[in-house]
């Protein structure tokens, strides 16, 4: 794949018209029900990266439904994938969560919400301590929850004839739906 800023000029119109308003068109779809999405610029962040490429190879929106947490959609080369949860949570708000899945009725909630979400296709996701988070039990019965610094569920598609067909709404749609118990427990129990 040719990922130069050459080709970009080149190919620039082909991105807006086969790329970029497919997507504006979906979130905007989408935002009489769960907001405004924020559609991501396709350049990518280089300063810090190993990786010099300049462009992203996947198009992306997040609606916002309180700090980093909210729903996600995605096209790229596997495909469209969803995606909820929260990407990054402050010390606070960190603790707060971690004080919820350690509550035996707020914790159990969580799982049963996980479960339900893994049973229909959800992957459980997000970025995990290896051990044990400092002042929590290595043998609490939710400690791979309390391992998580973020914790995402994702879904994909893949290249599933419909999602060039105006079907594709109404899936996410129906999985944001889905996904919508998940994300209240975040921002319900996400204090700080």
């Amino acid at each position: 794949m040719d990922n130069t800023k050459t080709y970009w000029e080149a190919h620039r119109q082909t991105y807006d018209a086969a790329v970029a308003a497919p997507m504006k068109a979906l979130v905007a779809g989408l935002a009489d029900e769960f907001g405004d999405a924020k559609v991501f610029r396709p350049y990518r962040d280089v300063r810090f990266a190993k990786d010099k490429t300049p462009y992203k190879t996947h198009q992306g929106a997040f609606v916002p439904k309180g700090p980093s947490t909210g729903y996600y959609v995605q096209v790229g080369a596997p495909g469209v994938r969803v995606g909820v949860g929260f990407y990054e949570a402050s010390s606070p708000r960190l603790a707060s969560i971690r004080d919820a899945i350690v509550d035996k009725r707020r914790g159990g909630e969580l799982e049963d919400i996980l479960a339900t979400m893994q049973a229909t296709g959800w992957e459980l996701g997000g970025d995990r301590l290896k051990t044990a988070p400092r002042g929590f039990d290595v043998d609490h019965p939710r400690i791979e929850l309390l391992r998580h610094k973020s914790m995402t569920l994702g879904k994909s598609y893949g290249f599933e004839p419909f999602i060039h067909t105006p079907e594709l709404l109404e899936r996410v749609r129906a999985d944001w739906r889905e996904a919508t118990p998940f994300v209240e427990w975040v921002l319900h129990h996400a204090k700080g």
